[in-house]
Order: C-alpha cells, then structure tokens, then sequence
C-alpha cells in the first residue's frame, strides 16, 4: 500500500511539474506582451486611458505588458503585420487592410457591444453650428478633412458612401479633402476653421449633448475639449461594424485563450478601467470571428481596386 501511495504521488509530482513547464512555455516565447495604441488623439491620454489595462493584464499573464502608441492607424497594422505587437485594438477597416496583406497574420477576438446592444456604430459629418451649412447639398465646393487614410468611419465607409449617394467622384463636389491625422486632430482642425466640415466616428445612441454614449465625440466632450453645440452633425452612414480587438495569430493558443477570458472579465472586474478604454458608456464586449468583416473587407478591396 505504501509503495502504491508513493508511486502515485511521484507520477502526481511528475505531472504537475509537466503542468508548470507548459504553463511556462509560451512566457518563454512571448516573455513580453506588447500592446499597440491606435493614434488619433493625445499619446499621453492614450497611456493614461490604458494604464489600467496593462496592469490589469500583467497580473493575469505573468508577464510585462507595454503600451506602444502610434500615431497613426498604419504604425499599428504594421506592428501587427511585422511580429512587434501582440495585440491591438483596430477598426474595422483596419483589419481588413492587414487581412488583404496576410490572411493569416490576426485573428478577432472580440468587439464591443453598444448600450442599445449592437454591434455597430455611425460615421457622422460634422460642421460649426453656426457655418450656414446644413445637409450634405450645402457642402458642395466645401472642404472636407477625413480622419486616417485607415480608418473604417473616419475614410473607408465615409468616402465609399458618399461617392455612392453623390454619384460620382468625391473630387467632382469637395473643394478639397485632406486628414486631419486622427479624429481628434480633424475635429479640432474644423474648429479652426481649416475645413469645412469632417467625419468621425460615434455610437449614435444616448445623450447628444454628451457626445452620444460612445466613440470620439464622446471622448473630446469628457476631456473638455468639445462642446457639442459648437458643432452640428449633417449627415450619417449606414450602421458600421464594431471594430475588433485582435491577437497575432502565430501566438500560442494558450495565450490567446488567456487574454481572450481575461478581457471577457473586464467589464465586471474593473468597470472604470473597461469606460477608459472604450471611449466611452458600452454594454460590454462580445465574441466574433472574421466572417463578422468580410463586408468591410470586400469594401476595402473594391475602393482599392477602384483607384
């Protein structure tokens, strides 16, 4: 019985060691977990806003997180792409300009879900309240600042839809159209009256006067940098696909797995923490997979093809 007992408690022993050296090999490989930032507002507040996440992650994956903010959409694809992140947050756009370059280089993991519970959000043209401009007829041989050239609401969805409704050329019917290097930076640049009007992205659900519940109008109104009656929204897409937060997909699976449960959690565990990182009031976030895209995707691929 005693020879039993010890026989079993070595292939316990033995078993348990091999737990903890699995455990331990993907912090071998990936002893550090980086985390790009999309650009499009103050680098400061972007590691302000995700200090929380990163704390948050190292205590459950055991291993440094660092925050790298770019500053602009392209530096984080190409983190991605390149094998220097781990992990971002994209817009919808943006994952399909990885996808078109390397189909196997990410994966969706997740997105958020708004408070009316969908799982989209608006592109809006916005103007000064007090321009004379007030519909989409009225910015004929108006200037226009686009947000990033990668950017699903601040170019892709808003060029493709307005081309469509306007019958031709963007060119033909704008005096001019440039970016403004982040909806931020477009926001404050028609403020200044540099253009007439730029689009940017919003949930388009809850209070107006606080920059609905969520996205960038949200954001500026929380940090004082924006007063909604300053600004009057002219026009509105149709409902935009949430982008996703992604993993590389050359990542061990247990990895993915861990992060995929950690931040499935974070709305419950750190309710302050999930609101900073979301730009705003959302319901939480949901699973999803790459099919979720694909109209983004193919999108991307005929405005690409049209030029």
């Amino acid at each position: 019985m005693f020879k039993t007992s010890l026989t079993a408690l070595v292939m316990g022993a033995t078993a348990l060691t091999s737990t903890a050296a699995l455990a331990q090999d993907w912090r071998d490989e990936v002893p550090v977990f980086r985390i790009g930032l999309l650009g499009g507002e103050n680098e400061a507040d972007r590691l302000r806003d995700h200090a929380c996440q990163k704390a948050y992650l190292e205590e459950r994956l055991g291993v440094p997180v660092e925050l790298f903010p770019a500053s602009d959409y392209a530096g984080v694809m190409q983190g991605l792409l390149a094998g220097q992140l781990e992990f971002a947050g994209l817009g919808s756009a943006g994952y399909a300009g990885i996808h078109l370059q390397d189909e196997n280089a990410v994966e969706p993991l997740y997105t958020t879900m708004q408070i009316d519970g969908s799982l989209g959000y608006y592109s809006v043209m916005y103007t000064l309240a007090d321009s004379g401009i007030e519909s989409l007829a009225d910015m004929e041989g108006r200037s226009l600042a686009f947000a990033d050239p990668n950017s699903t609401s601040g170019y892709l969805v808003p060029s493709f839809e307005l081309a469509e409704e306007l019958g031709g050329p963007l060119e033909g019917y704008f005096s001019e159209t440039g970016f403004g290097g982040g909806h931020e930076q477009a926001v404050v640049a028609v403020l200044q009256g540099q253009y007439d009007a730029g689009v940017t992205w919003t949930s388009g659900v809850g209070n107006y006067e606080e920059g609905f519940s969520r996205g960038n109008l949200r954001s500026m109104v929380d940090r004082d940098m924006l007063d909604m009656n300053e600004i009057q929204i002219i026009w509105q897409s149709n409902l935009i696909t949430n982008g996703p937060r992604v993993v590389r997909s050359d990542l061990p699976q247990e990895l993915k797995d861990l992060v995929m449960g950690a931040m499935m959690q974070l709305q419950t565990l750190d309710r302050d923490c999930f609101d900073a990182i979301n730009d705003g009031e959302s319901m939480g976030y949901w699973p999803i997979n790459h099919e979720f895209y694909e109209p983004i995707i193919n999108m991307r691929r005929e405005l690409a093809g049209a030029r």
